[in-house]
């Protein structure tokens, strides 16, 4: 049922524009299901093809899905602009412990970068037709790829990682392709895939990264990319060892003609060396963001990759956007040029806090996982319960919803800004509101 709302319009792009506005508003809520497609003409006194065209469209954007028989429903994170992401409203109070945040006393100073890269702007004015890669930073950038091993390409700059993880499927898929996907994974990115007219497909994931069989099961059934985060898998933490890189390699040799997409976004405050599986297929992506280590506002991500897949993906920005600010390039290039993040130090942070919560949790009988990065993934039995009681008990976690596709319950906790003392409390709370004994709260906070 569709309660009071009632779709309305005469050609497919009227019919596909009210849908969308509902789903925007809420009228029309996830995972509801909408008309048969011959009722919904019946209904407007259009033709049936219309209504179809209206639904394929709606596809394409991210909005419905399609599950044979079940017929169509809204999906359940719905690529609109009006609807929020899903997560805890945090009342006063409540420690937020959810938002995925690096701590900001750990990001760099940025204004005596910038500075001296405006300087350097006022003096050298980037204009329209020059290179839209500053050099200093593609020196730096490449060499440490180089020291990490991964293959040599051109480099790239996007406005973060979900740009240019975009930007490459565009360039080589097209609507109705799958792309293998981590399960739980990236929530951006499970909801960037349908957005394009593209299909998840979910791959188990356990602390060394994805796990080849699933892997091979989901290539050999037609998955045409597969995307894979390197360290500090969000929300797991997982981190791809170098045994479960070759077997991930070996994998990928079975079916060359894979969309390989590497997110290194960790890197910068993980101490766990990469085993990059770039240059395995025949087109591959990696993206390192700038944004854990040195703040999200910078908005940059180096990309590298084949040079087909650069190529288009350089094309492709040309025509859109044509270049990321040269200043905010100078910056980060410096940044990086005078190592004013010490990836060692800080992922030593991260580490102590990660380490101490699973401690902590493990003295309760609680298990977790976090083996890099600034977040712990515990499973529950009851993700809504678990984030509610947390919610009554004074912390606000993310719930598992926002990560998982197939995969089973949990909750996902950022360590980025608690401190020792936090540790014994959180993981008290959370044993609470996850063990056999818990209950509903008696009211909410």
């Amino acid at each position: 049922m569709l309660g009071e709302y009632r779709i309305t319009g005469r050609g497919a792009a009227e019919i596909s524009a009210s849908v969308e506005r509902a789903v925007g508003s809420g009228e029309l809520e996830p995972g509801q299901p909408l008309p048969p497609m011959r009722e919904l003409a019946q209904r407007l006194g259009v033709n049936p093809n219309t209504v179809a065209a209206a639904y394929r469209t709606l596809r394409e954007r991210g909005v419905i899905e399609t599950a044979g028989r079940r017929g169509s429903r809204v999906r359940a994170k719905p690529a609109t602009t009006g609807r929020e992401f899903i997560r805890v409203d945090v009342p006063a109070g409540v420690r937020d412990v959810s938002d995925g945040n690096p701590d900001p006393a750990l990001l760099p100073a940025l204004g005596p970068v910038f500075a001296v890269a405006a300087a350097q702007g006022d003096r050298e004015p980037v204009l329209y037709g020059h290179a839209p890669v500053d050099p200093e930073l593609a020196r730096v950038a490449r060499a440490e790829l180089d020291a990490d091993g991964v293959p040599d390409g051109p480099v790239m700059v996007t406005s973060g990682s979900l740009d240019a993880m975009e930007r490459v499927l565009a360039a080589h898929l097209r609507p109705g392709d799958a792309v293998a996907v981590e399960d739980p994974g990236w929530g951006s990115l499970l909801d960037l895939v349908p957005a394009l007219g593209l299909r998840t497909v979910p791959v188990g994931v356990d602390d060394q990264g994805p796990l080849p069989e699933d892997v091979r099961r989901v290539l050999a059934a037609g998955a045409r990319a597969l995307v894979v985060t390197d360290r500090a898998q969000n929300p797991t933490g997982a981190a791809v060892g170098a045994a479960r890189a070759r077997a991930l390699r070996s994998v990928l040799r079975e079916h060359p003609g894979t969309l390989l997409i590497e997110d290194d976004h960790g890197h910068g405050i993980v101490d766990l060396p990469l085993h990059p599986l770039a240059g395995t297929t025949r087109h591959w992506a990696l993206v390192r963001s700038a944004a854990k280590a040195c703040g999200p506002d910078l908005r940059l991500a180096v990309l590298t990759g084949d040079p087909v897949t650069l190529d288009r993906v350089h094309g492709r920005q040309r025509l859109g956007p044509g270049w990321v600010s040269r200043i905010t390039q100078r910056a980060v290039a410096r940044l990086w040029a005078d190592g004013a993040v010490d990836a060692r130090a800080v992922a030593g942070v991260y580490g102590r806090r990660r380490d101490g919560l699973l401690g902590a949790l493990a003295e309760h009988g609680v298990t977790g996982h976090g083996r890099s990065g600034m977040n712990v993934w515990i499973p529950v039995p009851d993700e809504t319960g678990a984030v509610a009681r947390l919610l009554h008990a004074g912390w606000a976690v993310a719930p598992g919803a926002r990560f998982r596709l197939g995969a089973p319950p949990g909750i996902r906790i950022t360590v980025s800004t608690l401190g020792e003392d936090d540790l014994g409390p959180l993981a008290e709370a959370v044993a609470a509101a996850t063990g056999p004994g818990s209950g509903p709260p008696r009211s909410y906070v």
